[in-house]
């Protein structure tokens, strides 16, 4: 098995991760129950083809993560894109991808945990959104603190009560199916010959496909799995094809149940209550209250313990290669993880996610620049593998090195074509200030490099 000694680097953090521990890692980033939380947004926007919206977004993702698995095998080190860019193609690429994946990385805790607030203010009203974050932020911070074994029994756990909140949903939701209280035809979810356009799939696709955002962060815990690094790439197509049918499945009987369809699509989901209120609908106040529970459990507590941990080890990664402050680099003696960068994203997560709750659309912001900065990231990715297997290493496997890479590039360009107008502009702010950071560091003197590869 490659180590990162041959990169340059010293083994610094604990190799105990199993090919399990990964794949249940990225499901419980994805959140096999994130429809929950953002399906009201999707409904509207897709003009409640939210089925296709979903498919749409895991044909997005399934290319990325076949992209994901080669880089992973070259370059098996935390850092994600970042690395893979870095190494694929040159040191400045990998920080334009690192600094691009940052809008994602950094502002997805905020917008788990605002999720959550949110959700739990919503049976729970005479507790502010703002207290429910700092709770959430708190506890996840702990375990983190903890190391990356206490991490993974708990994810194991809430994973598990995921999957039983959802089976009773579809449980009720196909009894209620079955009673007539069906709101749409069969095959709606999928295809409304009166409101289909590309425009507005792909538009749906762009936010559908946060729920899949996740996957990928497998690939920075590759210097804490023990296994063949092979097995993280596929830990990660194989959490991402469970996600996948979890997804349509779950919006596929939501999206019959949804009651005042119309207006869902006109007006839009402003309070973040419509999959709530369609559980309601179809089993009673007790399943809408279930739902809202367990989203708050599940974006609060388990996907944004994990958004904490892949976030800290992108900022820890990139601070190793002095491309952040290097105080971010620092890893606790006693527990091996790195202790300053996880403090970090919990300060972040906290400021921004209270101040997002002041706002209107405060989730339908944080989740289109979340998305934009992900697409951004995984455009140079997939180039970086292009660059690295058909340039440098002159491979013949042209499916997996050319062809499927093409694909994935071209699909995620439609996405970000149609994604919010104000995401792309602040994305593009954030990109072009990335630029500068570059532009500045040059004329210091100070171009980005990497540590020199050991034969």
């Amino acid at each position: 098995m490659s180590t990162i000694e041959q990169f340059g680097y010293r083994q610094e953090l604990q190799r105990s991760l199993s090919f399990a521990d990964l794949m249940i890692y990225g499901l419980i980033f994805m959140v096999p129950i994130a429809p929950f939380g953002i399906f009201g947004e999707v409904f509207s926007i897709s003009h409640g083809m939210v089925a296709l919206a979903y498919i749409i977004g895991v044909v997005a993702m399934a290319f990325t993560a076949l992209s994901y698995a080669q880089m992973a095998r070259a370059f098996p080190m935390a850092g994600s894109v970042y690395t893979y860019a870095g190494r694929g193609i040159a040191a400045p690429v990998g920080f334009f991808a690192g600094w691009a994946i940052l809008l994602d990385y950094v502002l997805v805790p905020s917008l788990l945990y605002l999720v959550a607030g949110t959700a739990m203010n919503s049976f729970v009203p005479a507790v502010p959104v703002w207290v429910w974050i700092v709770a959430f932020v708190a506890f996840n911070t702990v375990v983190n603190y903890l190391g990356i074994q206490m991490t993974a029994r708990i994810t194991r756990i809430m994973l598990i009560g995921e999957l039983a909140v959802l089976a009773i949903f579809l449980v009720v939701g196909g009894v209620a199916l079955a009673q007539g209280k069906g709101q749409a035809g069969a095959l709606t979810p999928l295809f409304d010959p009166s409101s289909f356009t590309w425009s507005v799939v792909f538009a749906a696709a762009s936010v559908a496909v946060l729920s899949f955002l996740g996957f990928d962060a497998i690939s920075t815990l590759a210097e804490e799995n023990r296994e063949d690094a092979r097995r993280l790439g596929r830990s990660m197509v194989a959490a991402l094809a469970v996600a996948a049918v979890l997804f349509v499945v779950q919006t596929w009987v939501a999206a019959l149940l949804t009651p005042n369809r119309a207006q869902l699509i006109a007006e839009g989901d402003l309070t973040g209550n419509a999959f709530y209120d369609t559980a309601a609908f179809a089993g009673g106040q007790w399943l809408g209250v279930l739902t809202a529970v367990a989203t708050a459990i599940a974006w609060g507590f388990a996907d944004s313990l994990v958004a904490q941990t892949a976030t800290s080890r992108l900022l820890f990664a990139m601070a190793r290669d002095r491309q952040l402050p290097s105080f971010l680099a620092k890893v606790h003696p006693k527990h091996k993880v790195p202790v300053n960068a996880t403090f970090a994203v919990a300060a972040v997560s906290i400021t921004l996610g209270v101040f997002m709750s002041t706002r209107d659309n405060g989730i339908g912001e944080l989740a289109s620049l979340v998305n934009f900065g992900a697409m951004s990231a995984f455009l140079l990715l997939h180039v970086a593998v292009v660059v690295h297997y058909m340039i440098k290493q002159r491979s013949r496997n042209i499916w997996a090195h050319l062809v499927a890479p093409a694909i994935g590039f071209t699909v995620l360009v439609a996405v970000v074509i149609n994604q919010n107008v104000a995401a792309q502009w602040v994305g593009g702010v954030w990109l072009a200030i990335g630029l500068l950071v570059i532009g500045v560091s040059y004329a210091m003197g100070r171009r980005p490099e990497l540590p020199t590869e050991v034969k």
